[in-house]
């Protein structure tokens, strides 16, 4: 380490405060991405602050990774650089909310938890019930650009933040968008935050439209042979006056199968698929959701009659849905989780696809056409994942990427896929925001 590096570690003391700042490598540990380990953490308590420690580090051209909870460092690719670890835990403040008018402005580093309670008091919630959910944050669910199931009815992210404060990589402070709902002004340059795996920016504020909480749900399940019914019985909703808030297809094979079934109490033997389809409202229009779905589950060839679940049955469900890499993670520490992006009416060729893996699979595909496939490591996978990966671009794997893998598999494999055909503009956007190539350099596609 040279001595104007050891000066600048020891400035971070003088920033955020001798307590803010972590340099033992056993708590370091905590920090690491892909087996890499920065030389600091440091825990920022304002926006001010934040500003302080990017300037200082593109004077001093050291990388910088940011994060909360750290739920969510697996995404991407390994950092070609980590020097330093901006932990934005502190930043936990609700800094704004207006129920009336279904506004609400966060720190980045805020828990999802502390949102939801915080919006139950007024019978409102934020429709981003996203993986590691008891311990996400605002800034880190933004960044990574994880999707709900809510997504079906809700749409994603993108949909509903109203804007974003940030600081570039030279620690300039900007924002995008407004605390309003009808906000006209500028371009939408916060939405190239979402999904950016903090590769443009060091998001410090976000502002998002809140919803009024249905005044009940229901949960209803449908057994299919194959997944050919299951997806007809989709489109049969797709096409009808129903408007559900979530639609999940789920399949497994293998000892895929088992582990699904231990977390669903579902039985996926036998080549069995599942649709899985939550509905908001009143009672009134749950009961007719429950008759028309029922029988356009019949049209479908459902094997069994057409139940509603609840209580623990329907938590397990919903958990298996939403925090589907989380339980997998959980189980199998070192699987490989796919996002794989279809149409809609490509899901039953995309699920006959993964139906000829050898690998033990588990697949959950959401009504449109957004797929999250894991591979169970009974062996190596790097092969594998590397085969699924190089049918990016084909039908019906459209789009495919590997948000969360072991370390081993991204030494031998781009987790971004092929290339995109727009890496030339999003590497000059990374020029304009981050010129000096600070923040998390390499994770994002391309080696951004």
């Amino acid at each position: 380490m040279s001595a104007s590096t050891a000066v600048a570690f020891s400035r971070l003391a003088e920033i955020a405060g001798e307590a803010n700042v972590v340099r033992d490598p056993a708590r370091l540990a905590a920090y690491c991405v892909d087996d890499k380990l920065p030389a600091a953490a440091v825990r920022p308590g304002s926006a001010e602050e934040v500003a302080e420690i990017v300037k200082l580090a593109a004077r001093e051209r050291l990388a910088i990774v940011a994060s909360a909870a750290r739920t969510k460092l697996g995404i991407g690719m390994p950092p070609q650089r980590y020097d330093i670890a901006l932990d934005m835990a502190r930043m936990d403040r609700i800094v704004a909310y207006d129920p009336g008018d279904l506004t609400l402005s966060v720190e980045a580093g805020t828990p999802l938890r502390k949102i939801a309670s915080t919006l139950s008091e007024h019978r409102q919630f934020l429709p981003l019930a996203v993986p590691f959910m008891d311990r996400a944050t605002a800034g880190g669910t933004i960044a990574s650009g994880v999707d709900s199931p809510l997504r079906q009815f809700y749409g994603t992210a993108r949909d509903f933040t109203l804007g974003v404060e940030f600081l570039t990589g030279e620690g300039i402070a900007a924002k995008s968008g407004g605390r309003v709902v009808k906000n006209v002004s500028g371009y939408d340059i916060h939405k190239l935050m979402i999904g950016s795996l903090g590769t443009l920016a060091v998001i410090t504020r976000i502002n998002f439209r809140t919803f009024p909480k249905p005044r009940a749900t229901r949960t209803f399940v449908a057994a299919f042979r194959g997944a050919e019914a299951a997806c007809a019985f989709r489109h049969a909703i797709a096409k009808s006056a129903l408007r559900p808030q979530s639609l999940e297809i789920l399949g497994a094979g293998g000892d895929g199968a088992s582990l699904l079934g231990a977390q669903t109490d579902l039985r996926f033997e036998g080549d069995r698929w599942y649709a899985v389809v939550s509905c908001a409202g009143n009672e009134q229009v749950l009961e007719r959701c429950r008759q028309e779905l029922a029988m356009l589950a019949r049209n479908a060839g459902v094997l069994d009659s057409f139940d509603e679940v609840s209580g623990g049955s329907r938590e397990k469900i919903a958990a298996s849905v939403a925090e589907f890499p989380a339980l997998i993670l959980d189980r199998a520490p070192n699987a490989a989780i796919f996002k794989i992006t279809t149409l809609p009416t490509e899901m039953a060729d995309l699920a006959r696809a993964i139906q000829s893996i050898q690998t033990p699979w588990v697949l959950v595909m959401r009504g449109l056409g957004v797929a999250y496939l894991a591979l169970l490591p009974v062996a190596p996978l790097e092969s594998e994942c590397k085969r699924i990966l190089g049918r990016a671009s084909t039908p019906p794997w459209r789009h495919v990427t590997l948000p969360w893998c072991p370390a081993a598999i991204k030494q031998a494999t781009d987790v971004w896929g092929p290339q995109s055909t727009n890496l030339a503009l999003m590497k000059k956007l990374k020029g304009v925001f981050d010129p000096s190539g600070i923040l998390s350099p390499g994770r994002f596609m391309g080696a951004i």
